[in-house]
């Protein structure tokens, strides 16, 4: 008889400025420099991008950053900011070589854990149109298209859940 045994899931804050965070951080904005150049990233060009849209907030008392390990692997991050009432979900990455086994349904359910907990009664997020995957997620896991709450250059479609 053989046992598969397959790595699980785990998730835990951590501060964006701690090695893990800064590399997984550079990592997502790399793959978001080149999916929307459709390039590979000029030198220089993935640290303008992470300069004009840091990730220091993400940290106590502003937001939040979690880590998700897969077995004994760091495999993603999702980061949310708090707003007035509700929360902003933003960073959401997976590694590729751990795509397709749970990892975005794990991050969502850990941030809106966090969320609630907060008092944030829901999340929004903006994204990309060319992040075709990251909005079948954001669908397949509650989340609705509203009209636009931000008026980012890179912002496409927005969602919306409600937590309460």
């Amino acid at each position: 008889m053989t046992t598969t045994i397959r790595p699980t899931w785990v998730t835990s804050p951590v501060r964006p400025d701690q090695p893990d965070a800064v590399r997984l951080l550079r990592e997502y904005m790399t793959e978001m420099v080149v999916r929307y150049h459709r390039r590979p990233a000029l030198p220089g060009e993935v640290d303008e991008a992470l300069a004009e849209m840091p990730s220091d907030d993400l940290a106590h008392p502003t937001g939040l950053l979690l880590l998700a390990h897969h077995g004994a692997d760091v495999a993603g991050c999702a980061g949310l900011r708090w707003g007035p009432d509700w929360a902003e979900l933003t960073r959401v990455f997976i590694r590729p070589a751990h795509r397709g086994a749970g990892g975005g349904a794990v991050l969502l359910a850990a941030v809106e854990g966090h969320a609630r907990a907060a008092g944030a009664d829901r999340i929004r997020l903006d994204t990309r149109a060319d992040l075709v995957e990251a909005r079948a997620l954001y669908a397949r896991h509650g989340y609705v298209e509203i009209p636009a709450y931000s008026h980012g250059p890179y912002a496409h479609h927005w969602f919306e859940k409600r937590l309460r």
